[in-house]
């Protein structure tokens, strides 16, 4: 079955997250120290000569750091998109904040011109507990809303940190 080209991409960033966050292991660590023990082994025993030994040795380690260093940039470069795409999420959520206090202040510029305008105590009250309840209504919608967008972004931060 032939894949799209967006699909081989896809392969190659997941294969590439799995081999940096394999490199990062104990695993890893292990599997490298016993490989560099035995490279420096096999002179001892006579097997390979020393200058080949160090050679090839050499030239697999420069490779494997070119190679980490290209995963390691390609995980940056996907942090930092995660990294601008919270940062939007937060600008998005002030936004909404400034919105909800401004609200709140002309709800309570009405209930000052309510009183002043009325003298008539139970007519105040009516008001005022229906401008309330409005407002109570409107704040638990805008602030289920935060809490979704705050739950996303510890999400999308909880995944950064996997990475």
């Amino acid at each position: 079955m032939m894949k799209t080209p967006h699909e081989k991409i896809e392969f190659l960033e997941r294969m590439a997250d799995g081999i940096t966050s394999w490199i990062g292991s104990i695993p890893s660590l292990i599997i490298h120290t016993l490989l560099f023990i035995t490279s420096f082994l096999l002179p001892v025993f006579g097997i390979v000569d020393v200058d080949k030994m160090l050679l090839v040795l050499t030239t697999v380690l420069s490779l494997e750091a070119i190679y980490l260093s290209i995963l390691i940039q390609m995980s940056v470069n996907k942090s930092h998109e995660k990294i601008e795409d919270i940062q939007e999420d937060i600008e998005e959520i002030s936004e909404d904040i400034e919105d909800i206090q401004e609200d709140i202040e002309e709800i309570s510029e009405d209930l000052e011109e309510i009183n002043e305008e009325e003298d008539d105590e139970d007519h105040n009250e009516r008001a005022k507990k229906a401008i309330l309840k409005s407002n109570v209504n409107s704040n638990k919608n805008e602030i289920r809303f935060l809490k979704d967008k705050i739950t996303e972004l510890q999400n999308k931060i909880d995944e950064m940190k996997k990475d």
